[in-house]
């Protein structure tokens, strides 16, 4: 075989997978279609990630955490949820877990930037950049990838680890729930006159959603989330007019913004795979579970679920079994269901009620609010799951 492990998608969660298993004695291959230079040097994509407590510890297991920019880490200390005009608030914060802050924001692209480096002299590991992947076959023996090149790698596990719409994941024959939202989502990062505390707000408002994440100084990260008709008309403005509509959409509760860096839309979809694994295969990452933002536990989910498998891998190649073992990916997918499933369907719930204008709704989602604000134990269990420290 050319490898053990190969691993398609050169993004976070596959990097991720890839340097999990730098100790473990196998050969490992990592296919992605961007080139080199495009891995090493990602460009600013507007995404800030939300880390939990949880993939900050993986990323410094990792030795990605050190290389990354100490001044584009900001610390999120609270979370509010808002709706409409509603007097009541859901508040996440810290006191209770030890302080500190309940999460922390960095770039994406500075979070994929930190990972290649850790992999880009890896010994046990071979990038193949700039190809594509033309086929996929599977058998109980074994998983042969063609590249779009010509070239054929046989392997042990095949990982697919290429978006929330998995081109290898229909290969396998692996179905999965599709949600196109009919919605997308602006991140624009801004500056303005207020004070944010560090405060994180998602306010659910009529016709839109608007999020502020708080960055370093007087900035925030703004998510605003409209229909995608509606979205078309904004991402066309200038950014002093984008800086006055994105002022007015938030009500100028931070006062004046400008745009200090270009905006990014994102049609919105979730996705959720039917199975994470197949035949001498398995999903990480999006192409496994590909949540809606609003939660912001994507990237963090992805990343729990390639320590998961890298863990089942490793413990196996160390003790001469067999990596692709059908109970070995049995056990990975019942993991990683019963740590996403919950979540998955907590947030898609979530996104239903807040943004459901039909009366009943509205008066659900108040009522929700005012129940939860009153609700401790429930708000202290979220925080808790943020701030936990374990590593997988």
């Amino acid at each position: 075989m050319d490898s053990e492990v190969v691993i398609i998608g050169g993004g976070p969660a596959g990097l991720s997978l890839a340097r999990s298993l730098a100790d473990a004695p196998l050969r490992v291959t990592v296919i992605e279609r961007q080139p080199e230079a495009a891995i090493a040097a990602p460009a600013y994509d507007g995404r800030e990630i939300a880390l939990t407590h949880r993939s900050i510890g993986t990323l410094k297991a990792l030795g990605a955490w050190n290389l990354l920019p100490a001044d584009e880490i900001s610390p999120l200390n609270e979370a509010r949820v808002l709706n409409g005009a509603s007097p009541f608030a859901l508040s996440f914060e810290t006191s209770g877990h030890g302080g500190g802050p309940l999460s922390l924001m960095v770039p994406n692209h500075r979070i994929r930037e930190a990972l290649y480096q850790t992999v880009a002299e890896q010994p046990n590991l071979t990038l193949l950049a700039g190809t594509g992947v033309a086929a996929i076959r599977t058998d109980a023996q074994s998983a042969d990838v063609t590249l779009e090149d010509g070239r054929v790698l046989s392997a042990r596990l095949l990982v697919a680890a290429d978006s929330r719409f998995s081109r290898v994941r229909e290969q396998l024959g692996i179905g999965a729930e599709i949600n196109r939202l009919g919605r997308s989502m602006m991140v624009c990062r801004v500056r303005h006159e207020g004070d944010h505390q560090g405060v994180a707000t998602e306010w659910f408002d009529h016709h839109q959603t608007v999020a502020m994440l708080p960055l370093n100084g007087r900035r925030s990260s703004a998510v605003l989330t409209l229909p995608t008709e509606a979205m078309a008309r904004i991402g066309g403005l200038d950014d002093a007019t984008l800086g006055a509509e994105l002022t007015r959409r938030y009500q100028g509760r931070l006062g004046r913004m400008e745009v200090d860096a270009p905006a990014h839309i994102y049609p919105l979809a979730t996705t959720y795979a039917r199975h994470f694994a197949a035949t001498c295969a398995a999903l990480i990452g999006d192409a496994a579970v590909g949540m809606h933002p609003v939660t912001a536990h994507g990237f963090n989910l992805g990343l729990q679920s390639q320590a998961t498998l890298a863990q089942l891998v490793t413990d196996a190649a160390r003790r001469g079994g067999d990596i692709a073992a059908p109970a070995l990916l049995r056990r990975y997918e019942l993991t990683h269901r019963l740590a996403s499933r919950p979540l998955y369907a907590a947030t898609n719930f979530l996104v239903r009620l807040y943004t459901d204008e039909r009366p009943g709704a509205r008066l659900a989602r108040h009522a929700t609010l005012r129940v939860g604000s009153r609700l401790p134990l429930a708000r202290q269990a979220i925080t808790a799951m943020l701030m936990q420290r374990r590593t997988p």
